[in-house]
Order: structure tokens, then C-alpha cells, then sequence
């Protein structure tokens, strides 16, 4: 049968139960592996072999495939590099985030970033103040940005923003778009916040919060694969936020990943990267400024 890339399509016979002898072998992951690492730049030695098999059974199960192999011959066919390429893709890419994550990021956005971009060229005053959240997961990342420069606009009514936010997976795209989330992932969110930017589900069986219209509204959502020899972004930003992300990459296509992004940056913006990653060693057009906060130089 034929799926799109949301994994939708025509009614399937019912799949069967993937035996428990299924193994994924050494041919079949240097496949993929291999796929992996030249197609998305995602490094994937032997040892993340079982990580891999073990994300890739709910596919099998969904086509009832009974080996990896049946598998793996149907997303490298005509068929499947159409259909199915692109869940395997979203069933091996790591997407974890938090609200909040490295929250002194955003005090520095707010406190330090903002002010400096509007004295200089009257960014959020003349000109909407723009972020790019490259690798956004679900969502959470720029649905914080936006409330903080939310706060920021009722200090100053005259401030305007706006953020892209991109991920290679559209799995998460589409989490991130509904913007529903568990009340437990809000938990770190301040009270105040919650009760401007949030609506809780009507339903009492149903622990969940939403994003508010006027919030989701600030943000434009896109498929970008860093992996591209260009990104479909026909603008620049002050800010963008590639945080925890360029780590899943071997060095040299970490920085090419970071000049591409430096292309998308406007003169004297920023460049905030997350607190395990760093640009020692590369030849980039930024300055550090603060911890993993860099300036264009």
C-alpha cells in the first residue's frame, strides 16, 4: 500500500506481530547506518545498533514485516523511499527538549540581546525582532522564546517579533504545530506564564495544556534537513538557536552546518548553541560573547 509522509494511506491488511527472532543484521544496519550518516550526518557507529533496532519494530510491525530485512529492502525501493523513507527517518532522529531548557539563554535573549539589537538598527520597533529555532523537536524551545519576548512586548507594546522554527523530523513538526502538551512538561514553566500563554483541556480526564492562539501564532514551522547544501530560508535573523543538535555530527559537517546558519544571521546577530557544544578548533565568523552565545562578526 501506498502512506504518505505522515504515515496515513489506504486501509492495510492487519499487520502481523514482529517475531521475537528478529534481528537486525550486520548487512542490513551498515545499510541504514550508512544512509544515516551520508544522507542526515547523524553518526552511527556499532554500538548504536540495538538503539536502532529497537526504534525501527513499531515500523515493522506497522507493514507486519517478520525480519529487518523485508524492511529494509521495502524503504530503500522505489516504493518505500517515497512512502516510508522519510518515518524511518523520524523513527531514528533523537528529539528531546524541555521548556525552559538552559533557561539563563533566554535571560540573555531578553536581557542582554534584545536591548542591544533595538539600540543598534530598532529591531522589534522598526522591524519585527526575528529568531530561527533550527532543530525545534516538538516545540518546546520556541514556544518558550515566544513567551519571553511576549513579556517583553507588554513592557513595551511597540515591540513586534516573529519566529521560524524548523526540524528534520515531521513527526515533531506536527507535535509541535497542535502545540498540546502534558502538564508535567509545563511544570518548569512559571505560573504566570501558564496563565497567559496556556489553556488547559476542558477535558478533567485529560491532563494537558495548549499553546494559546496569539502564541502559536508568532511562529512559522518548516522541514529543514541540515544535511542540504543550502536551507530554504530566503531571510536573515538577529537571533538563531541550534542548541544541542550539531553534537549528533561528526566535526567537519558541524561546521559546515554552522557557517550555513551564519548565512541566515544578520550582521553583529547571535548564535546560541547548547551547553555541551562548542566552536574550539573551527574557523567561524563569531566571537563568543557569553557561554555558547556567539556574536557575527
Amino acid at each position: 500500500m501506498a502512506i504518505d509522509a505522515r504515515g496515513e494511506g489506504r486501509p492495510e491488511p492487519e499487520a502481523r506481530p514482529v517475531t521475537g527472532s528478529a534481528v537486525l543484521s550486520d548487512a542490513d544496519f551498515r545499510r541504514l547506518s550508512s544512509f544515516i550518516e551520508s544522507e542526515l550526518g547523524i553518526r552511527m557507529p556499532s554500538t548504536k545498533r540495538i538503539m536502532l533496532e529497537s526504534r525501527l519494530q513499531k515500523r515493522l510491525r506497522k507493514f507486519g514485516f517478520d525480519s529487518y530485512r523485508q524492511y529494509v529492502d521495502f524503504v530503500f525501493s522505489d516504493e518505500g523511499r517515497e512512502s516510508e523513507l522519510i518515518n524511518m527517518i523520524d523513527a531514528v532522529t533523537t528529539n528531546k527538549t524541555d521548556f525552559f531548557r538552559e533557561a539563563e539563554h533566554f535571560d540573555y535573549l531578553v536581557g542582554k540581546i534584545v536591548p542591544t539589537a533595538e539600540a543598534r538598527d530598532g529591531a522589534g520597533i522598526v522591524r519585527p525582532f526575528s529568531v530561527w529555532s533550527a532543530g525545534c523537536s516538538t516545540g518546546e524551545e520556541p514556544y518558550t522564546i515566544a513567551m519571553v519576548l511576549e513579556e517583553r512586548r507588554t513592557v513595551d507594546p511597540r515591540f513586534s517579533y516573529r519566529i521560524f522554527a524548523s526540524d528534520l523530523s515531521t513527526q515533531v513538526l506536527d507535535k509541535a504545530m497542535e502545540a498540546v502538551y502534558e502538564e508535567s512538561k509545563v511544570a518548569v514553566v512559571p505560573m504566570s506564564y501558564k496563565k497567559k500563554y496556556m489553556l488547559r483541556s476542558k477535558a478533567k480526564d485529560q491532563a494537558l495544556v495548549r499553546m494559546k492562539p496569539e502564541i502559536r501564532a508568532r511562529i512559522s514551522f518548516a522541514r529543514i534537513n541540515f544535511m542540504d547544501d543550502s536551507y530554504p530560508v530566503n531571510e536573515t535573523f538577529d537571533v538563531v538557536f541550534c542548541r544541542n543538535v550539531i553534537i549528533y555530527f561528526e566535526r567537519p559537517i558541524q561546521e559546515a552546518i554552522l557557517k550555513k546558519l551564519c548565512a541566515h544571521i544578520r550582521p553583529g546577530g547571535w548564535l546560541i548553541l547548547g551547553h555541551s557544544e562548542t566552536l574550539t578548533g573551527m574557523d567561524m565568523p563569531l566571537k563568543g560573547i557569553a557561554p555558547t552565545i556567539y556574536e557575527l562578526r
